[in-house]
C-alpha cells in the first residue's frame, strides 16, 4: 500500500498577481524537491510542462489542489515538515486563505493506483463530515494500513 495526500487552498489572488508571485516563484523548486525526495512515488501535474499544482476548478484561479502519492507515512511528513518545504510552509498565509475546514486528507492506495481529484475531493468531503476514519486521515489522527 502507498499513502495518498490531498490538500487544498484558496490563494488570496490568483497565480500571476503579485501578491503572490513568492508562491509562484516556489512552485518549481519545491516540486523539484518533493520530485527527488525518498519515498516520493507520483504527483498530479497539469501537463509536463507545468511545474506548479494543479488548479482544481478551471472557473476558479484561486483555487489549487495538491495531490501526491507517498511509500510511507514517515517519507511524507519529512518531505512536508522536515525538507526545504517546511521554510514555504512558515509562509502559507501570505498567500492563502485560512480555511474554516480542514484542507488536507490522507488514505491508503494499492500500489501502482494513481487517485484522481475526484477520488482525493471525496476523500477530504468524508473526513470534513465524519471526522477521521480509516478511509480518510490527516497526520495528527493517523490511520495505520
Amino acid at each position: 500500500m502507498h499513502l495518498a495526500q490531498l490538500n487544498v487552498g484558496r490563494l488570496v489572488a490568483p497565480l500571476g498577481s503579485p501578491e503572490v508571485e513568492g508562491f509562484a516563484a516556489l512552485l518549481g523548486p519545491v516540486n523539484a524537491l518533493a520530485d527527488a525526495a525518498p519515498g516520493f512515488v507520483w504527483r498530479l501535474q497539469e501537463s509536463d510542462n507545468d511545474p506548479g499544482q494543479a488548479r482544481a476548478y478551471a472557473f476558479d484561479p484561486t483555487l489549487l489542489i495538491n495531490l501526491s502519492v507517498w511509500r510511507t507515512r514517515d517519507d511524507l511528513w519529512n518531505y512536508v515538515y522536515r525538507a526545504e518545504h517546511q521554510a514555504a510552509l512558515r509562509r502559507r498565509r501570505e498567500w492563502f486563505r485560512t480555511a474554516a475546514e480542514p484542507s488536507s486528507v490522507l488514505w491508503w492506495i494499492p500500489e501502482g493506483h494513481r487517485p484522481s481529484v475526484r477520488e482525493g475531493m471525496a476523500r477530504l468531503t468524508r473526513l470534513r463530515e465524519t471526522g477521521s476514519s480509516p478511509e480518510a486521515f490527516t497526520f495528527q489522527e493517523f490511520h495505520e494500513r
